[in-house]
């Protein structure tokens, strides 16, 4: 027996979107020849002149590993036994296959004297940084680059709006609940936040009660914190009370049918990215009969694409029903209001945000340079290389080259920073104001929070959220939420730089480059980043990055605007 759905039985079956692979192109690299140049060894990173023998062999070896990684493969299938060494079989297979044994040529760039190497191979940044650094102590204080940031024209005058059919079914009053939905969010603090957000969505389809949710234990983040640490539940509850029931607990009578235990309650094990037929065939008869179901763990378990009813209650729920508890909320307005009088005299704003692990230089080098040498990226070079050298000076200068002086408000945005002094010493000399949460709030401000993650995480993320642009060096969570959360703030503008890596490979890897064309270079990408900026969402997107069409609508078109919306994220 099913029980009543919030949506009409002529729903269209819709398949859940692949999964996001990115497969390179095997592109043929082609080698011109060097004068003067030897013949490469298996370790040499010089490209052998004239003949073509040694590229021959290399070529039959590769065709020989391909072959050999094929078999392996063939035979984990075959005999599922052998899946339990897969991963390293994979890790082997892309060592080898990338070229850490020398059997690869790179892709060519010469850097003079007759050395030619992969850009990125070698860490040229500091020779480029002392060149420029002249021409950029020469340009402080020179100008507002944010004056003329953003273009007025690219501005298509966004309202933040829920569709129609979500106001009119909460007007309409609730049918007899289906039963309790109690769902696991499992990760750190914004994976948490697409698993709320998409329990409220198929609590709704499913005419479902919710029950706030379970935060797990994560591995790495090592946050205990619960839901009200978090979030503010009362409000969460109050926002949504027109749309989904919310509850903090289940009801004694239903808890004792498992003996008073939640974990007895049946776990149904949902696929990734279910579509919400899956959810009306499989879930709810379930649901109806058991009275109360759990999911866990609940990560990516709906579809991007949905009806608009569900897709409404995504928008409800991330940018108008989640915000911060009272203690984080207080402190993030401190810091953000301290902020904006740090930069009141060069009235410019800046987030920059980057990871808080020992690999944040390889995560935003290592990354560029893969984009540009694609499938001969020499991993081994790499780590011991640039491994340990400063992030901090090729973020600086690509931020001086964008125009943004050292009157320039920069906090950034991570966890503890590993060899901190080091690697913040080349941006703090180009932005003298750099700012941390360390630094912007007292000791005794952020003891309450100290050991927890997810709470830390909230203060930097509030403080992102409010600045006038924001800098992601990387992808993940936090910039896929914030960037959509600046969006529905800035009339569907995002206001934010995120490097094209392929060009910053290149920039910081010319010694010779001058002042002139390294700026003009770097200001071309603002303005790509500035037509970016006002993205609509595709069908495989998610709203949590693109909100517009679903979550926004043209100022002409607006029918219900959240105007409280702002001064509701830090009351």
């Amino acid at each position: 027996m099913h029980g009543l759905s919030r949506l009409s039985n002529g729903v269209s079956s819709l398949s859940p979107p692949s999964s996001p692979r990115h497969r390179g192109s095997r592109g043929k690299t082609t080698s011109s020849p060097t004068t003067g140049g030897c013949g490469g060894g298996a370790g040499s990173f010089r490209v052998s002149g004239g003949g073509g023998g040694g590229g021959v062999g290399r070529a039959e070896f590769k065709n020989v590993v391909e072959k050999f990684g094929y078999f392996l493969i063939s035979a984990m299938y075959r005999r599922r036994g052998v899946l339990l060494f897969a991963p390293l079989l994979y890790i082997s297979g892309m060592l080898m296959y990338m070229g850490i044994f020398g059997f690869d040529a790179v892709n060519n760039i010469s850097s003079g004297a007759g050395d030619v190497v992969g850009p990125g191979s070698v860490y040229r940044s500091p020779q480029v940084f002392e060149k420029l650094w002249p021409f950029m102590e020469a340009e402080n204080r020179s100008s507002n680059t944010l004056m003329n940031v953003w273009n007025p024209k690219l501005r298509q005058g966004w309202k933040p709006c829920i569709k129609q059919s979500v106001i009119q079914s909460g007007l309409s009053g609730f049918p007899k609940s289906n039963g309790f939905l109690i769902i696991e969010a499992n990760g750190g603090l914004n994976q948490q936040r697409l698993s709320i957000c998409d329990a409220v969505a198929v609590a709704g389809l499913l005419n479902a009660t919710l029950v706030i949710p379970i935060f797990h234990l994560n591995s790495v983040w090592q946050d205990s914190s619960k839901f009200g640490d978090i979030f503010d539940e009362e409000f969460f509850i109050y926002a949504l009370r027109n749309h989904v029931n919310v509850i903090r607990e289940l009801p004694e009578d239903i808890l004792q049918q498992f003996d008073n235990n939640i974990s007895n309650i049946v776990n149904l094990r949902v696929k990734a990215w279910s579509s919400p037929t899956y959810y009306l065939e499989k879930v709810l008869p379930k649901l109806v009969e058991l009275k109360a179901v759990r999911i866990a763990p609940f990560s990516n378990r709906l579809a991007h694409a949905v009806p608009a009813y569900v897709q409404g209650l995504r928008c409800l729920c991330n940018f108008e029903a989640l915000r911060f508890s009272e203690p984080i909320r207080m402190l993030a307005a401190k810091m953000v209001d301290r902020m904006v009088k740090n930069s009141s005299k060069s009235g410019a704003n800046m987030c920059l945000y980057i990871s808080d692990s020992k690999r944040i230089w390889l995560h935003f080098r290592a990354a560029y340079t893969m984009v540009v040498k694609k499938k001969s990226v020499r991993w081994i070079l790499f780590v011991k290389e640039v491994g340990e050298e400063n992030f901090g000076e090729e973020v600086g200068m690509m931020l001086r080259g964008m125009g943004f002086d050292n009157t320039t408000s920069l906090y950034v945005a991570a966890g503890k920073i590993y060899r901190v002094e080091k690697h913040m010493a080349p941006l703090k000399q180009m932005f003298p104001g750099l700012e941390t949460k360390e630094t912007l709030a007292s000791p005794e401000e952020l003891a309450p929070f100290m050991g927890h993650s997810s709470r830390l995480a909230a203060l930097d993320y509030t403080v992102c959220l409010h600045s006038e642009v924001f800098v992601t060096t990387q992808g993940g969570n936090f910039p896929h939420f914030l960037v959509g959360h600046r969006r529905y703030f800035y009339e569907g503008h995002a206001k934010t730089i995120k490097p094209d890596k392929r060009k910053l490979a290149q920039l910081f890897d010319k010694p010779s480059i001058r002042w002139q064309d390294f700026k003009r270079q770097l200001q071309d990408m603002l303005r790509h980043n500035d037509v970016k900026g006002s993205e609509l969402r595709k069908p495989s997107n998610s709203l949590y990055m693109y909100p517009m069409p679903d979550c926004m609508c043209r100022k002409s078109d607006a029918r219900i605007e959240y105007s409280k919306h702002y001064e509701n994220y830090l009351v």
